[in-house]
């Protein structure tokens, strides 16, 4: 599966199906695009460093793996992005890129938002 940020977020917090979730996977993707968007939140908020680290820890466990956006992804996201205009379902830029990352590496999305049921042949943890 691939994690969006909202899922990791909510793991930190502790969100009981959240961490059930997470704990049965055998594989957890996490897209760079996602780690961008922590590091963001880290930066404006008190707890960077701190958060830096435990993110660093999940990071190295040998179940979780990060997907970087290549030339075939930018592909997917054209074909999500043109998609969802003809739909007349936007959806936030960012989720289109995990989308894309998802589809190009054939994982199934775990994320809070219901918007990415939009996506044409993106499959999605726990629906």
């Amino acid at each position: 599966m691939l994690i969006d940020t909202n899922v990791y977020s909510h793991a930190l917090r502790g969100a009981p199906t959240v961490t059930a979730t997470l704990r049965r996977a055998a594989h957890i993707g996490v897209a760079s695009i996602s780690l961008g968007e922590l590091m963001a939140g880290f930066a404006g908020g008190t707890h960077a460093q701190a958060n830096r680290q435990e993110l660093s820890e999940f990071l190295d466990s040998p179940r979780v793996a990060v997907y970087d956006v290549t030339e075939r992804t930018a592909e997917f996201y054209a074909s999500v992005l043109n998609s969802q205009r003809k739909a007349g379902t936007p959806i936030p830029t960012n989720d289109i890129w995990i989308a894309a990352v998802a589809l190009e590496n054939g994982l199934a999305v775990y994320s809070l938002d219901e918007h990415l049921a939009a996506v044409p042949g993106l499959v999605r943890v726990g629906v």
